[in-house]
């Protein structure tokens, strides 16, 4: 069940940086294949993150020392262009205009919401 509402708060977390980002873009107008492209998109991007993250960590943890950790702003943004690439080989009507600022600030806005929703959301429901 943990790992089905945080796909649920990826996706909202998605679906408003859709709102808010301009050059984030899904490119249906049916309400049920938005609804699907959002799941199908966070599972890319919690793959991509699962997978990738830890590696770029490891090879650059030299980066992330000399910047404070800053540079991991720019590594979602290139894990975020990255998910929209996957999405768009795949034919998902998704798409990540550029790199700055629609990648990094769509990645941004993704981590705060779904923190955000972490929050509200008790731990009892994500555990169970």
């Amino acid at each position: 069940m943990s790992i089905l509402f945080r796909l649920v708060i990826n996706a909202i977390a998605l679906w408003v940086t859709t709102l808010i980002i301009s050059g984030v873009h899904i490119t249906t107008d049916s309400t049920t294949k938005k609804v699907l492209t959002l799941i199908v998109v966070a599972i890319i991007f919690g793959v991509v993150n699962a997978v990738l993250r830890p590696i770029i960590k490891t090879i650059g943890c030299a980066f992330y020392i000399l910047t404070l950790g800053l540079i991991s702003i720019v590594v979602n943004g290139l894990l975020f262009l990255f998910s929209s690439w996957i999405a768009d080989k795949a034919g998902i009507p998704f798409h990540v205009d550029n790199f700055w600022p629609s990648a990094v600030l769509g990645a941004l806005i993704i981590g705060i919401v779904s923190w955000l929703l972490s929050l509200i959301i008790p731990d009892k429901v994500q555990n169970a």
